[in-house]
């Protein structure tokens, strides 16, 4: 159930609040996020695969790894 309530909660952050997606994403067209997919799409995915406890601690590797060093790239869950 938790599970369900952070996925629904990633789906809302996508549709209305993200730069890349969101209904704000026609401020910057080309997007902010380095990788495909993007960080939230990359937590919903892996969430889902992995449960949630795994799911969540990919999440947070994955978003360490997303600095201005970083070339960015495909990175699937």
């Amino acid at each position: 159930m938790f599970k369900l309530l952070i996925l629904k909660s990633l789906k809302f952050y996508q549709k209305i609040l993200s730069p890349d997606s969101g209904l704000l994403s026609f401020i910057m067209p080309r997007g902010v996020c380095r990788f495909y997919p993007s960080c939230s799409e990359y937590a919903y995915r892996a969430i889902e695969k992995y449960g949630l406890v795994r799911g969540v601690w990919q999440s947070i590797k994955r978003i360490a790894r997303c600095h201005p060093w970083n070339p960015g790239g495909v990175d699937l869950p």
